[in-house]
């Protein structure tokens, strides 16, 4: 059953930087000083961040050079990208690097926030998760969660 792992505790500073190391390794790709400050980037601001952010808090990263990172370490399973639409993309460590949570995603504006449900919410979600995972002969691993509407100043 899914869940079991849900609440782990994120890695430390120096254990994230050897697990990204390990996973560019994996797909052949060096862990470059411009992917290491893009992850200790996200890391440091903790919620889904743009291009735009990105290149605002990283200016000595060149756009295309942040485009390629993002690719490559999302290649690596490190960044997880989250649209709620197509041109409101952002990126964030992947959900093992970090924490369990779920997205609140405005389709207007593009606002992405961040949500940790409660132990019985997800329980009851890694439930219902586990039904219809059986029902197709499937076994999950894990599940995300990421909820379409409009934030507050969208409505």
């Amino acid at each position: 059953m899914i869940g079991a792992s849900l609440f782990a505790t994120p890695p430390s500073e120096e254990s994230l930087h050897d697990l990204v190391e390990v996973r560019l390794r994996r797909i052949d790709q060096r862990y470059t000083p411009g992917r290491r400050a893009m992850v200790e980037l996200l890391d440091s601001l903790g919620h889904p961040v743009s291009i735009s952010d990105i290149a605002v808090k990283l200016p000595d990263i060149p756009r295309s050079s942040a485009y390629r990172h993002l690719v490559d370490l999302q290649s690596a399973g490190v960044v997880r990208r989250i649209a709620a639409s197509d041109e409101f993309a952002r990126f964030e460590l992947a959900e093992d690097l970090t924490e369990h949570h779920h997205h609140l995603l405005c389709t207007v504006c593009g606002q992405v926030n961040d949500v940790t449900p409660t132990p019985a919410f997800e329980r009851i979600v890694a439930k219902m998760v586990q039904e219809l995972a059986v029902r197709q002969d499937f076994y999950p691993t894990s599940h995300a969660l990421d909820i379409m509407g409009h934030c507050s100043k969208c409505r």
